[in-house]
């Protein structure tokens, strides 16, 4: 007796999916620190084989968990990317119509022959009938994201980022595939995953989404950390961090974000201004070498103006 495809995924998965503990271990070790919020939420998801949708301010690690998800399991990361206008043509499928053109080109060339001992009319149309329909078969599709993750007959990861940038409609589009993990295509029929993909969707809140799509996810919320999770994440992705340096740096991000600011630095500011002062070669947080790396944390040059006279106050703060 041959096992499922489902079957022999779940075994492919099981040392990584033991426990939310063993989840959270493993994320660990692919460089992605999870509280166990969200080592919960992911194990849930897999489990019960719901898409999870990941909302949070921008670079607190949505899309990252996806990337680790994959990396950690050893599937393949298929990413979509949503807009405004994105279609279904753009995510599910298109017609390949420069071959659809060159086998039209052959097709005249035969169509003589192929007709000349038709009997009647009648048949000569059933034959054209025929031979129409086989431009629009399996061969003459371009598979976009959405129909290559329901192809992939051992599973992949699924990210489709930032769908709240999408119109309502292609929201719409996407229950069928959140809900059955499959696609109805007018020519060809109903298209279903034989392993079904472990979905990420991300938000970041850009639009209210529908009920009906909340309704088919598991929901994640990332908040930004607490200064002792994001040590932790600088150590991690920055192993060239001093501890003293670390704390110092977590301490001044955590102390801007209590700031009315435009846009507070996230977690992904944080690491990209470890890695500079780490460039630097920055020993500890001076007045002058903050002043000097601002833009790394703040992306708006008000911010910064209204930061800069503060430097020297908030380095006096205790670092978490």
């Amino acid at each position: 007796m041959t096992s499922s495809p489902d079957a022999a995924f779940d075994a492919a998965l099981s040392p990584h999916l033991a426990s939310v503990e063993a989840l959270t271990s493993g994320l660990n070790g692919v460089g992605y620190i999870a509280s166990r919020r969200i080592a919960t939420a992911l194990y849930m998801a897999v489990k019960l084989q719901k898409p999870i949708l990941v909302e949070g301010t921008a670079g607190v690690g949505k899309t990252e968990l996806a990337l680790s998800t994959a990396a950690l399991l050893g599937l393949p990361l298929i990413r979509m990317q949503c807009y405004e206008g994105l279609d279904e043509s753009k995510a599910l499928y298109e017609w390949k119509y420069g071959k659809q053109l060159l086998y039209t080109q052959i097709l005249k060339d035969r169509m003589g022959e192929a007709l000349s001992d038709a009997p009647s009319m009648d048949a000569a149309m059933d034959r054209l009938h025929g031979m129409g329909d086989l431009f629009f078969s399996e061969p003459f599709l371009e598979p976009r994201p959405l129909m290559k993750a329901l192809q992939e007959r051992a599973g992949c990861v699924l990210l489709i980022d930032e769908i709240d940038k999408s119109d309502e409609a292609f929201e719409a589009f996407l229950l069928e595939v959140l809900s059955a993990y499959q696609v109805s295509i007018p020519e060809i029929g109903v298209l279903k995953a034989e392993t079904p993909p472990i979905v990420f969707l991300t938000s970041n809140n850009v639009r209210d989404l529908g009920d009906a799509l909340k309704r088919r996810c598991l929901h994640l919320h990332i908040p930004l950390p607490d200064a002792a999770l994001e040590q932790r994440i600088v150590a991690s992705r920055v192993p060239g961090a001093e501890e003293r340096l670390n704390r110092q740096l977590v301490g001044f991000v955590q102390s801007l974000r209590g700031l009315d600011l435009r846009k507070s630095p996230s977690i992904s500011e944080t690491v990209d201004w470890a890695r500079a002062l780490i460039l630097l070669n920055a020993g500890a947080l001076e007045g002058e070498v903050v002043r000097d790396t601002l833009n790394v944390l703040l992306k708006f040059e008000q911010d910064i103006a209204a930061v800069e006279p503060q430097i020297a106050e908030l380095l006096r703060q205790p670092a978490g």
